[in-house]
């Protein structure tokens, strides 16, 4: 294993709206060099919104890397690199889904794509949701809808959802959150072992 790593050089290649494109020249054991592929990206946020029934709100929009619609949770990118995450969630939230919450709880932080981009992550849980108005972006198209965990769950193994981000946040959730009390769905009941 390569113990000595450096980097000696890093090049913007690509400017762009969402993301810098570099290549880094790396040194290794201080005896041979290699080329690898960057991309900065000032970082996101997310958020699971979960109705006063439990079901999850989720937006189905266009995605054009995938030439395809897509069901994920409510995300944005940060405005600056050192923006909140829970102001950009409180944010996105808003904008995408019409909600806003007074208190949002951290869930889980993600890397994305760790062997050449930096991007982060944060996601969020909102509950006690109150009625606002959608925000979107001019080059947003939203549709909504509120699903159970069950139904999120059976979409993530049937393959209808892929977004890594979503995929995983819904995964934590289930974990964190998946013995809800059926009389108070916004309420964690204790784990009792049994």
């Amino acid at each position: 294993m390569s113990e000595h790593i450096r980097r000696l050089k890093r090049e913007l290649k690509f400017r762009g709206k969402i993301i810098d494109f570099y290549q880094d020249t790396m040194e290794i054991d201080g005896d041979h060099t290699v080329v690898w592929d960057f991309i900065s990206h000032k970082g996101a946020a997310a958020v699971v919104p979960v109705t006063e029934d439990g079901k999850i709100l989720m937006v189905r929009q266009y995605r054009n890397a995938l030439e395809r619609y897509t069901l994920e949770i409510p995300a944005g990118a940060l405005d600056t690199a050192d923006e909140p995450g829970i102001v950009c969630a409180s944010r996105e939230l808003e904008e995408e889904t019409g909600f806003r919450c007074d208190e949002l709880e951290w869930l889980i932080t993600l890397r994305t794509t760790v062997a050449f981009c930096n991007e982060k992550i944060e996601v969020f849980v909102a509950r006690n949701l109150i009625p606002s108005s959608q925000h979107l972006d001019e080059d947003e198209f939203i549709d909504l809808k509120a699903y159970s965990l069950d139904e999120l769950k059976e979409k993530i193994f049937t393959g209808e959802i892929e977004d890594s981000k979503t995929v995983a946040s819904l995964m934590a959730y289930a974990v964190k959150y998946g013995k809800e009390d059926a009389g108070n769905p916004g309420v964690r009941t204790k784990n009792t072992g049994e």
